[in-house]
């Protein structure tokens, strides 16, 4: 097994020795999901935090009308979870499901408890996550809200461009809040603008 992605990944925060380096190790599980093929669903048990070595996973909430909204993507080098679900160890509220055939390493809960414990600097790498993903929140919430819809394409197709490959026009439509047909029409007035 070939660890050096995740811990360059470690290495961006923290600083390990080898003692530290063997055992957070010894804590991951690896896992292979297929393309189209589910990490988690809604109710399940949310016992892990994910590195995605390779591959490409969505991250969405199905409501009563059964329409999806995709709450975040997380490509290799990415860390993804239900985190409200896994932190609270509460049921899942929303679905990772792998676009690509796709595979992660995964760390229980437990034994990331164990870890805070046993290496203390691994508090650190995590609140550096957390607080990573919670300004990120933040940021689209208030894009939400104060941006037009081909404002909030033009910074995500700026932001995520790695993402663009790996998503279908639905799933990007699904994550600003607006209808395909929508995307479709700023899209096509993108390009007229272009040609112009």
């Amino acid at each position: 097994m070939i660890y050096t992605d995740i811990l360059k990944n470690i290495a961006k925060h923290i600083s390990l020795n080898e003692e530290e380096t063997s055992y957070f190790i010894s804590l991951l599980r690896f896992k292979e999901i297929p393309g189209k093929e589910y990490l988690l669903k809604e109710a399940e048990a949310c016992k892990f935090i994910n590195y995605v070595q390779s591959g490409a996973l969505r991250a969405f909430h199905i409501d009563q009308q059964g329409r999806e909204s995709t709450i975040m993507f997380a490509i290799n080098d990415w860390w993804i979870t239900d985190m409200y679900c896994f932190v609270m160890e509460l049921p899942a509220m929303q679905y990772i499901i792998a676009i690509e055939a796709s595979s992660v390493f995964q760390l229980r809960k437990d034994d990331l408890e164990m870890l805070y414990l046993k290496v203390p600097k691994f508090e650190r790498f995590f609140r550096i996550i957390m607080q990573n993903a919670y300004i990120r929140e933040q940021l689209r919430v208030l894009q939400n809200l104060s941006l037009t819809a081909e404002a909030r394409y033009d910074i995500f197709i700026e932001k995520y461009s790695q993402l663009i490959p790996h998503i279908s026009q639905k799933q990007i439509a699904s994550y600003l809040g607006i209808t395909p047909e929508f995307l479709s029409a700023i899209r096509k007035n993108k390009l007229k603008k272009n040609i112009s």
